[in-house]
């Protein structure tokens, strides 16, 4: 990580690589301090038939059977080599390719490779695409294994040298509704278009002759990677900003041997914006971020070691989702940079907050943003059927 770009995202001379047994969503399935029934509970809602909803609006029958189905492809992958001790997507690396070519295409130059895949990603879905040089201080030590409740070997292929970064933006709308079920409808979708467009451009790498190995939330972090491939800056509430969707973002990544020009991390005033604005600290219902200066400081084992930034408590903010049943999004509900940015104001908007980022503030404020939209009002009205 090049610090210089990225005040707010430092990498400090104590650093330690993460281990995915760590993550707080591995130790929910083997830490006796947050492992609870609610916790169990509430991965079970995503997976089981349907039985468990509330009479709350957003929390319906309704809401929770559009957020499940959204789901559905992911989770069709991630249950696929269960019996192998795989989690396709979530602890191990998307699996569900064919072998390619054993004659390699080769291009021009780096360069022109990067456009090439630049243009096959945005072809087959990808809304954000940047390259990233593979750093192996990001990849995760080791991976989780769910049979054994520890660690298992994180293997990656000899010779990697790009990390393809690819943002799969979440519907506005629905994050409007957030905390609900019906909101993570927008997590759901956001997570299966990524599958589908990281198993098809990791499946074009290979056909070409190349080493291409499709990654989601296992193998390694990806928002240091999202930083050094110019996706955007590193918001107080530990996520990604960009200027076109703002934290509205799904991450995944694809590590490859094809030599690529690589992007360089992109600055349009968020580091600044954040240090003057709390809204998420103050709209978090856990009390999870942090509302002073970024800090080394752990929460928990969650936290990494020796990397200075804005961190979330990761034990709150899940302990949170097992209580309401969902995960949450309150954060980038009321982020001033989550707008519909195909609208001019908006466009205008975020070229101010770089400028002048009080003024941004207080018209965002003014104009009532990060509202909650009423689930209700999220679907369209119905003279039958479905009721709340």
């Amino acid at each position: 990580m090049r610090n210089a770009s990225h005040r707010r995202y430092r990498v400090l001379d104590s650093f330690e690589r993460f281990s995915q047994v760590d993550d707080v969503f591995s130790r929910s399935r083997w830490d006796p301090e947050i492992r609870s029934e609610a916790a169990d509970r509430f991965y079970s809602t995503y997976r089981r038939p349907l039985t468990e909803w509330r009479a709350a609006p957003g929390y319906t029958q309704h809401d929770y059977a559009l957020r499940n189905a959204s789901w559905h492809v992911t989770d069709t992958f991630a249950e696929m080599f269960e019996t192998d001790d795989r989690r396709d997507g979530f602890l191990d690396p998307l699996s569900m390719l064919r072998d390619g070519a054993d004659e390699r295409i080769e291009f021009e130059s780096a360069a022109a490779a990067a456009s090439d895949v630049k243009h096959v990603a945005k072809v087959v879905g990808a809304d954000l695409v940047g390259i990233a040089p593979f750093d192996e201080r990001w990849v995760y030590t080791e991976r989780f294994s769910v049979q054994r409740g520890g660690p298992k070997p994180n293997d990656l292929p000899e010779g990697l040298t790009s990390v393809i970064v690819i943002g799969q933006s979440m519907d506005h709308e629905l994050t409007r509704t957030a905390p609900s079920a019906l909101a993570g409808t927008a997590t759901g979708m956001g997570y299966s278009l990524d599958s589908v467009v990281l198993l098809t451009i990791a499946q074009y790498l290979r056909n070409l002759g190349y080493e291409a190995v499709p990654s989601m939330n296992d193998t390694a972090l990806a928002i240091p990677l999202a930083l050094e491939a110019g996706l955007g800056e590193y918001g107080r509430h530990g996520l990604l900003i960009t200027p076109e969707f703002g934290p509205r973002l799904r991450l995944g990544k694809i590590f490859t041997d094809l030599p690529l020009a690589r992007d360089h991390p992109h600055s349009f005033g968020v580091e600044r914006f954040c240090d003057g604005c709390r809204r998420c600290t103050d709209a978090c219902p856990a009390k999870a971020i942090p509302g002073g200066e970024p800090s080394a400081a752990r929460h928990n084992r969650s936290n990494l070691i020796g990397v200075e930034k804005w961190s979330v408590d990761g034990e709150k903010c899940f302990g949170y989702w097992t209580k309401v049943n969902t995960d949450c999004s309150v954060c980038i509900r009321v982020c001033p940079y989550n707008r519909d940015y195909s609208k001019p104001a908006n466009r205008w908007w975020v070229k101010l907050a770089s400028r002048a980022p009080r003024l941004a503030l207080r018209l965002a404020d003014r104009a009532g943003h990060g509202k909650r939209l009423l689930p209700k009002h999220w679907w369209p009205e119905r003279t039958g059927g479905a009721r709340e």
